[in-house]
């Protein structure tokens, strides 16, 4: 029995099969703003160049946000309609929590546009430090420095930094614990975060 991985929060459009704690296979590509287009046909591939069946899939991890609009929407939607169609488990994600490195601090970034990052924090065996929130740019030095000398994760290609890249499908596998689980999988609701910070 397997497992699907699932993130298209930002840039990336992310599909991964994973069994016995293993990435059997993945598939990791650009695709900004043609997820919807590419997300069901690869994960359609991914099964079929495995010999895995749609009925064979155990379970579903899906990143939640935040991150693009459509993004967020796009494999959330499919991995309900799986989750709920099977009847298997849905395990929902932060998609900051699978840009860190693990066995090290991680502090999290994401383009929000408009001079602002998604941000969280997270310890080395991937506690959260900082609770996921949208910050201006010009913030994120000094809770960098509060961190002490954390990873700087995430494609910060924005900010003028190299950051570290996630290993993101080993990170959604990670994930696959109880304390992600959704436990009504039609009422599950993406995380936008911008509605917060605009208040």
């Amino acid at each position: 029995m397997a497992s699907l991985l699932l993130d298209t929060s930002d840039r990336l459009l992310v599909v991964a099969l994973a069994e016995g704690g293993s990435i059997l296979d993945k598939v990791v590509e650009e695709a900004w703003q043609r997820q919807s287009e590419l997300l069901v046909p690869r994960i359609h591939e991914l099964l079929e160049r495995n010999g895995v069946s749609m009925k064979e899939i155990e379970s579903v991890v899906c990143s939640k946000g935040p991150g693009s609009y459509t993004g967020v929407r796009v494999a959330l939607t499919v991995a309900k309609v799986m989750a709920f169609d099977l009847s298997i488990p849905l395990h929902l994600v932060s998609s900051l929590e699978v840009l860190r490195e693990p066995g090290r601090t991680s502090l999290c970034l994401m383009n929000a546009r408009a001079g602002r990052s998604y941000l969280g924090a997270y310890s080395p065996s991937g506690e959260n430090l900082i609770p996921d929130r949208i910050v201006q740019n010009a913030e994120i030095e000094g809770i960098r420095e509060s961190l002490g000398n954390p990873s700087l994760c995430g494609d910060l290609s924005y900010l003028g930094i190299e950051g570290h890249r996630a290993d993101i499908p080993t990170n959604l596998l990670l994930a696959l614990r109880e304390d992600t689980l959704e436990k009504e999988v039609l009422s599950a609701k993406p995380v936008y975060l911008k509605e917060t910070y605009l208040r």
